[in-house]
């Protein structure tokens, strides 16, 4: 079975920046997608970045040009360069991983337990 454990979160004033991690653990043949999610309370978990096993990257409109998603995949570790925070990217960040746990499995959605990250104005 998988494991996804996240680090990195915490407060930081508007402007500043933050660097999440997230390593994948267990039972992992592939990995395809990573990333990064996030929830705010009272709203819907949106996508924030992903990044393919070949490193294509996709961005939320809202953190491009602020954040940089990138890959060790000999680590089976997706991180999350977060600069220039805004009080509105306050929110938990949830790792997100795409794994096919063997050859003959689909592939199937995993996710961290989530990380505090809190921007004060």
């Amino acid at each position: 079975q998988v494991q996804l454990v996240e680090s990195g979160g915490g407060l930081v004033q508007a402007g500043g920046s933050l660097r999440l991690s997230c390593a994948a653990s267990g039972r992992i043949f592939s990995i395809n997608v990573m990333g990064w999610y996030r929830q705010a309370p009272g709203k819907q978990r949106e996508l924030v970045a992903t990044s393919t096993s070949t490193s294509t990257t996709n961005y939320a409109d809202s953190v491009k040009g602020r954040f940089t998603i990138s890959r060790d995949n000999a680590k089976n570790t997706v991180y999350l360069q977060m600069n220039s925070l805004k009080p509105e990217d306050t929110a938990i960040y949830y790792c997100y991983a795409s794994i096919k746990t063997n050859w003959h499995q689909l592939s199937a959605d995993y996710w961290g337990q989530g990380t505090q990250v809190t921007v004060s104005s």
